[in-house]
């Protein structure tokens, strides 16, 4: 994106440099990394970040100022996972944006759910220090500071309890692909992550065993995935629905409210058009469109340009769960030695008296999509990192 800066890291890069990437990321997080990291990091203009941090306020500003959408939003909550004692605002927000032929920011979707807060400035600082890049670039958005964004992460996750009794919750955290944001968030703020299969309930409250002590639960980091649950048929020790005197770091019914689903409601320059499958009619050009089940995870089941036949297998009883958005042709943007890669940055926020942009997450790819599906076999794609240029 910043041409002296891309010539020069293409000129400077070398394997040894990309494996002491590696090993800084295996001494901050304790062991290896499983998934694919880009050779390089990305350069953005200030401009840029600011700009797709402003859309993405504005989009859930407005989302929140909708009182259709707030309605129609709460009844999407499936009446099984529907959790007492609501936030009036989702306290974790990503928005992903790729670039289109004009470099202009669009939506690719939003989320009110938490992501890798604590994994993402590890990573920038192993960019940094393997490849050794100019202190003057920034790793956070808006002038952040790395010791005010972990006061703001201490804050909105720990809140004014101890941090033994706040759990970071998912289903065999150990065995997740994101297990390395667990680790450096036990190592910056002390939460642990827990089974959440392994909770224990007494009455209306819930314990966890820290060390081997029964230890009261007070507040929730949730990163259980609703769908990941449902798939794998988990049976929980405690009902979402039960009124358990616990605070929730990101309530989930915001999980259901903040997604896909909330794309067809949006007017807004950055947002694609949207609109639900079973109100869609005649498709009749179904490649100018991308398919998308409304909570699935990590690009499953997402179609980009499906042909009539994919989408009328979507079986009637299933349509209002899958939505359909105009397709948008992302830019390529990144020069590298095996091509031009395209880039979906993320957006990540934290509600402290409205949106504050803390972070970015950076996927590189050329395939259709940004997930490791669809960029088997090559080099210079992944997850990645992104400095700032002021």
């Amino acid at each position: 994106m910043i041409a002296p800066l891309r010539e020069k890291f293409n000129a400077d890069w070398t394997p040894a440099n990309y494996a002491r990437l590696f090993a800084h990321l295996e001494a901050r997080c304790g062991e290896g990394v499983q998934f694919r990291h880009c050779e390089t990091p990305c350069f953005f203009p200030a401009e840029l970040i600011d700009r797709m941090s402003r859309y993405g306020a504005e989009i859930v500003q407005q989302l929140l100022g909708n009182q259709q959408y707030m309605a129609d939003s709460e009844q999407a909550i499936p009446e099984k996972w529907r959790v007492p004692n609501e936030a009036a605002a989702p306290l974790f927000v990503q928005a992903d944006f790729g670039l289109d032929q004009n470099l202009e920011p669009k939506l690719v979707e939003i989320q009110g759910f938490p992501s890798l807060y604590f994994y993402q400035p590890a990573l920038a600082d192993a960019y940094r220090a393997a490849y050794q890049l100019d202190p003057d670039l920034a790793a956070l958005p808006g002038g952040l500071s790395t010791t005010d964004y972990y006061r703001l992460m201490r804050d909105a996750i720990i809140g004014t309890h101890d941090p033994e009794n706040v759990v970071l919750t998912d289903v065999d955290p150990g065995g997740q692909k994101t297990r390395h944001d667990f680790l450096t968030t036990e190592r910056e703020i002390g939460v642990r992550a827990v089974d959440i299969r392994s909770l224990i309930k007494r009455g209306n409250r819930l314990f966890h065993l820290r060390d081997g002590l029964e230890t009261p639960v007070h507040r929730i980091y949730n990163r259980a995935i609703v769908d990941e649950m449902e798939r794998r048929a988990i049976q929980l020790p405690f009902d979402f629905r039960d009124d358990i005197n616990v605070e929730w770091a990101g309530h989930p019914n915001w999980f259901f409210r903040l997604s896909k689903f909330s794309l067809p409601y949006l007017n807004h320059p950055a947002v694609p058009g949207a609109q639900f499958l079973d109100q869609a009619g005649l498709v009749e050009h179904p490649e100018q469109y991308v398919l998308k089940p409304l909570y699935s995870f990590a690009g499953a089941g997402v179609i980009v340009g499906p042909t009539t036949e994919q989408i009328a297998a979507v079986p009637p009883e299933q349509r209002s769960g899958y939505l359909l958005q105009e397709r948008v042709d992302f830019r390529p943007v990144v020069d590298t030695p095996a091509g031009v890669d395209k880039v979906e940055v993320r957006i990540m926020y934290v509600w402290r008296d409205g949106l504050q942009a803390v972070n970015t997450i950076i996927r590189m790819g050329r395939g259709t999509q940004m997930g490791v599906d669809f960029n088997k076999g090559m080099d210079w794609v992944g997850a990645s990192a992104g400095f700032i240029q002021a």
